[in-house]
């Protein structure tokens, strides 16, 4: 039985920033108003900025897992890649999606740092999908404690639902 849930998944660290960053950017336009609109105003533009880069950068990244494929939004470009065109699942230095057309990757599912790594326990590399075991060891990017690993999770565990039911033979790409 094939899943038809749609899956969305964003960094949470990305989200919070992203949070921060607006509440801290309001903040400090309000404060500002209040105390001294005039010289406040000029300021106004370039907090904007900041702010909308942020969400740009690390709000709106997101790794879309669907029955169709898999859609990832990056920062400048979303890609919609259909399920027959993804040959490998990579998380080296971030989710990677493989295809004939080229490679792709997850601005929302970066590879874990030196410190995440050192963090994970033994149970991050346990019960993955079998397509992570395929070089017979596990990735520091695999580890189902990071960003990378999480969402390498959740698109692998769907492509082997479908490669099972035999529904990934027949390569198409419309994009």
């Amino acid at each position: 039985m094939v899943s038809a849930e749609v899956v969305e998944y964003r960094s949470r660290f990305g989200r919070v920033l992203a949070v921060v960053v607006g509440v801290i950017g309001l903040g400090a336009l309000v404060a500002g108003l209040v105390s001294d609109a005039g010289a406040t105003a000029p300021f106004v533009a370039p907090v904007a900025l900041v702010v909308l880069w942020v969400w740009a950068a690390y709000w709106r990244p997101a790794v879309v897992v669907s029955p169709a494929g898999v859609e990832l939004r990056n920062v400048t470009r979303t890609v919609e890649l259909p399920w027959p065109t993804i040959e490998r699942v990579e998380t080296k230095f971030a989710l990677t999606l493989h295809t004939a057309y080229g490679d792709y990757a997850a601005w929302a599912a970066p590879a874990p740092g030196r410190a995440s790594v050192a963090a994970a326990g033994k149970d991050a590399a346990q019960n993955l999908p079998p397509s992570t075991y395929s070089g017979g060891s596990v990735g520091t990017g695999d580890l189902a404690n990071s960003a990378s690993g999480q969402a390498a999770i959740i698109v692998r565990t769907r492509w082997e639902e479908l490669r099972d039911a035999g529904l990934l033979d027949a390569p198409a790409w419309s994009g």
